[in-house]
């Protein structure tokens, strides 16, 4: 089994000690089982990793020894942002692990007219929040050092309507073009909730430049489309095995 990766929301600089917070401290000590001396590889986010020791661990604390930078990085060439309807929890959920998992570079969670999910300004924080430890636990995972940008709910006519130099596409059973027919990037992918859009936010979508393609002649959830379409783009655009 491979070293083990932790992320640090604080910037990182070798040579130095680091104490962990509460949560992370309790998962490197009780989760891990980490001991003084226990090889670590740490990520701030910025680029690059750190080896790290642990020096010391007490009942409620952690502390690293943050070695070497190594300036290694496993981004795709492939810039896709997701344009994601608001699921339900784990859906969403699920949705924000995998995508970080296949490389996204940001995730725009859209509310839509047929959202079941419908987020007050306090609980929209706590679920972006949410969102972002989820993307960050997957980085660590998949060996990723920078974290994708996950960005505020927002209305649909908000992230729709934003001026993009990208390759726009939306997510459509029985559309005529598949992603095949997509040949450069960056690519905006749009996904509806369980609900699918409106016909006025189709339209919406069609005017500020979205092409509708389809997955296939089967029709998938919002979840596993959102991981079907990154997988094929970054198969053919980006760093997956095939591409």
């Amino acid at each position: 089994m491979g070293t083990h990766r932790l992320y640090l929301p604080e910037r990182i600089v070798a040579g130095t000690d680091v104490a962990l917070d509460a949560e992370r401290s309790h998962y490197v000590a009780r989760v891990l089982r980490a001991r003084p001396g226990s090889a670590l590889v740490v990520f701030d986010g910025h680029g690059g990793e750190y080896d790290a020791t642990v020096r010391a661990v007490s009942k409620h604390a952690v502390t690293l020894a943050v070695g070497s930078w190594r300036p290694d990085e496993r981004e795709s060439p492939l810039e896709v942002r997701l344009l994601q309807g608001v699921s339900r929890g784990e859906r969403m959920d699920w949705v924000v692990q995998k995508a970080t998992e296949l490389g996204v570079a940001r995730i725009m969670p859209v509310i839509t007219e047929f959202s079941v999910v419908r987020l007050e300004p306090e609980r929209a924080g706590r679920r972006l929040a949410h969102w972002r430890k989820i993307a960050q636990g997957a980085c660590e995972q998949c060996g990723r050092n920078r974290v994708p940008a996950i960005e505020p709910p927002a209305s649909f006519a908000a992230l729709v309507g934003e001026a993009s130099d990208a390759t726009r596409i939306l997510l459509e059973p029985g559309a005529p073009h598949t992603l095949a027919a997509i040949e450069r990037g960056p690519v905006e992918l749009l996904i509806g909730p369980e609900g699918g859009l409106s016909a006025g936010e189709r339209e919406q979508a069609l005017a500020a430049g979205f092409r509708p393609c389809s997955l296939g002649p089967r029709v998938l959830r919002t979840e596993t489309a959102a991981v079907a379409a990154l997988a094929v783009l970054q198969a053919r655009l980006g760093d997956l095995a095939g591409g």
